[in-house]
């Protein structure tokens, strides 16, 4: 049977400015920590304060209503712009800006150093956290309510901190295994053209008593070769002479993969997290199949003389109520979101999922060539950015704004994301030995037409419905 085998791609030439910048980040740890604390203090006033404030009623500019305002800087542009920045500067808002960690970090200092239980250490996690957030977030409407918000973000942050408190020693041992959204910034991360690189030969050259670097997320810098679990904080530039900030193709890390370095719990994530789940999420308020949905359950619970799925009398934070602005889920409304949310997972998740198999099959594997999944992270990346921007557009219309661009720069990016993705997943075809081209052209026309699904869920909603 043939073998997957990483593509050759030529080291990256050491810059000698990003090198500096590099070594600043080093040299200047207080400087980002102050950074930190006051994206702190910003992140605690605008997630804790509008959600004691009353609901606005009637049209108001999100310039005038610190509700509107910090539901803009959360939705419109804190998150979509933080996944571009993993795919252009890797983990950077994690090292640098990141509220959460530094918080998680600090309690870490201050706390009691337990040794990390095996449980925790699950690299299943990520994917499970990040679906049960996700899913939570929709029923009670974390992107439109600041009490929703603080509860999905605040509470994530106390957690944060409390496994900071119990578990290491000054390290972010949340980051590491339980934060929700470590497991997306792990795969957008590894196309970010830059990476701190470590050079082995001068690492083995350095006196052996050097004194280690105080890394936060928990990396064994020695073995460190690529972004995704790199915080990008500087701390360990010019260690032992080793270790640069770098340039490098944003294709590199991908190709580079070896078949041990392949996930399954990661390709899950990507297959069935990010292009499914969240895509479905971002989608479902939009759909006329989400509306026929819940009407054709509720007739038929009429018909059965069941009554009680069709009252709204859950808990805001059980399912989204707010009778002051008329926004109230019924039980039948969650039941139907996580139905259709459940629904469109499968269909794209198992869609690109049988592309991969049929794809195996040609090149003669019996399994799932896992590691092309991969060559889907921009299409990901890119999928993620175009839901959550969608808010930031909403909020933008209802300020009066001329946006009769965002059409033709909605159609750019889905373009971007297929051609990227399209062109890794036939560099790792191409680097396959043994193969006759006839195959290899097959599986990568049956892994393109998998993600078909992904465009045309955005096509509908964008242009359709």
């Amino acid at each position: 049977m043939n073998e997957l085998t990483a593509e050759t791609v030529l080291a990256p030439k050491t810059s000698p400015r990003l090198a500096a910048l590099g070594e600043w980040m080093q040299r200047n740890r207080r400087a980002i920590q102050t950074t930190q604390w006051v994206v702190v203090v910003f992140f605690l006033v605008l997630l804790i304060w509008p959600a004691f404030l009353p609901l606005p009623l009637e049209y108001v500019h999100l310039y005038e209503n610190l509700v509107l305002f910090a539901q803009f800087i959360f939705w419109g542009i804190w998150w979509p712009f933080v996944m571009i920045s993993m795919m252009l500067l890797g983990r950077v808002w994690c090292g640098v800006f990141c509220p959460e960690g530094a918080l998680s970090e600090w309690a870490s200092r201050h706390g009691r150093g337990g040794a990390i239980p095996t449980w925790m250490q699950w690299e299943g996690w990520p994917f499970v956290a990040f679906v049960l957030v996700t899913l939570y977030g929709q029923l009670i409407s974390v992107y439109e309510y600041p009490k929703a918000a603080l509860l999905i973000l605040g509470g994530s942050t106390v957690v944060a901190m409390l496994v900071g408190f119990l578990y290491g020693k000054g390290k972010r041992v949340w980051c590491r295994h339980l934060c929700p959204a470590n497991g997306v910034f792990a795969l957008l991360s590894r196309l970010a053209p830059i990476h701190f690189q470590v050079d082995r030969e001068k690492w083995e050259q350095a006196p052996p008593r050097t004194p280690a670097v105080d890394c936060a997320p928990l990396i064994n810098i020695r073995t460190m070769t690529g972004n995704s679990a790199c915080h990008m904080c500087g701390r360990c530039s010019g260690h032992r002479d080793a270790v640069a900030l770098t340039a490098r193709s944003p294709n590199r890390e991908i190709l580079s993969l070896q078949e041990e370095d392949v996930s399954r719990w990661e390709v899950l994530l990507l297959v069935f997290g990010i292009l499914g789940l969240a895509t479905g999420s971002f989608q479902w308020s939009a759909s006329p199949w989400f509306v026929a949905l819940k009407q054709g359950m509720a007739e038929w619970l009429i018909d059965l003389d069941i009554f009680w799925p069709l009252q709204a009398n859950a808990p805001w934070w059980v399912l989204t109520h707010y009778p002051e602005t008329n926004d109230l889920f019924s039980w039948l409304d969650g039941v139907t979101i996580l139905l259709y949310i459940g629904i469109t997972t499968l269909l794209i998740g198992g869609s690109i999922l049988l592309a991969l198999r049929l794809a195996g099959g040609l090149l003669g594997y019996r399994g799932l060539p896992w590691r092309l999944a991969y060559g889907l992270t921009p299409l990901a990346g890119i999928s993620v950015f175009l839901g959550l921007s969608a808010l930031t557009v909403g909020m933008l219309k209802a300020e009066r704004l001329e946006l009769g661009w965002v059409a033709d720069l909605r159609i750019a990016l889905l373009i971007v994301a297929l051609l990227w993705s399209g062109q890794l997943i036939w560099r790792m075809l191409a680097a396959l030995e043994g193969v006759p081209a006839w195959r290899r052209w097959g599986a990568w026309c049956v892994i393109m037409a998998g993600t078909g699904v992904v465009v045309l869920s955005w096509v509908l909603m964008f242009f359709v419905w």
